[in-house]
């Protein structure tokens, strides 16, 4: 079998009370359930996401990845309070990223959410990722294309409309999470041929577990659609250099 490396999951561990997100409030998913979860599917390593309910605070997210080991790492939630210390000590800690969530509200403007991405990169090599419908960022193109080669595009960019921004993106440099098929508003098959076809090393698998509050939750077939399309490489090697694996 061989070796995956998850590049987007989520636990939600009952020790840590979460504020939630919207009135929702995910179901308990520890680190053992993700084990459980991905045991036959030949995960070695992964990257485990803030999740927008779980607020700010990195604190859930460091214990779950001290949990996992070696070989996962984390993006944790973006948080403008963060002091240039404060982001240096979460990468020293395997936080490999900060997540703007500006699909259900957790981040702020779209200007102030790049500005603090710049700063994030400037103080501790951190990457941003963006949780957004990408249509709705075309004001921003060249600042997005400025940043391409340190960000990640969650979901596939989300929407239909959102996919000429994606490839124009990818093809500078970013990469993008072929994950949440159940979730998108797109023709998945398609837009993973589109991005395959601008730069095959833009896409990196996840399997998005526990899949909260998507239409349909991961599935193993994800898994057969996206090796189809993209090959081997869309399971680790394509991950390897953004998060130092």
């Amino acid at each position: 079998m061989t070796p995956i490396f998850d590049a987007h999951f989520h636990t939600f561990d009952p020790r840590f009370p979460a504020p939630g997100n919207d009135g929702y409030q995910p179901p308990v998913f520890d680190v053992a359930q993700y084990r459980a979860a991905t045991e036959k599917l030949g995960v070695t390593g992964g990257v485990l996401v803030a999740a927008s309910t779980h607020g700010l605070d990195p604190a859930p997210l460091l214990a779950a990845l001290e949990e996992l080991g070696p070989g996962f790492v984390a993006v944790a939630a973006a948080d403008p309070r963060m002091t240039d210390a404060e982001l240096r000590a979460l990468a020293r800690r395997r936080v490999r990223g900060i997540r703007f969530n500006l699909y259900r509200g957790m981040s702020d403007g779209v200007a102030e959410s790049l500005d603090l991405a710049d700063r994030a990169h400037a103080a501790a090599g951190l990457h941003a990722q963006l949780y957004a419908d990408f249509s709705t960022l075309a004001p921003y193109r060249a600042r997005l294309l400025a940043m391409a080669p340190r960000l990640v595009i969650d979901h596939l960019g989300m929407t239909e409309a959102s996919l000429p921004l994606v490839l124009e993106l990818a093809a500078a440099g970013a990469r993008v999470k072929a994950t949440g098929f159940g979730r998108v508003e797109l023709a998945v098959a398609p837009a993973l041929t589109a991005i395959a076809g601008v730069a095959p090393g833009a896409l990196l698998f996840g399997t998005d577990l526990p899949s909260t509050r998507a239409r349909r939750p991961f599935e193993v077939a994800d898994i057969d659609l996206l090796r189809g399309i993209a090959g081997e490489d869309a399971f680790r090697k394509n991950a390897e250099e953004i998060y130092e694996v």
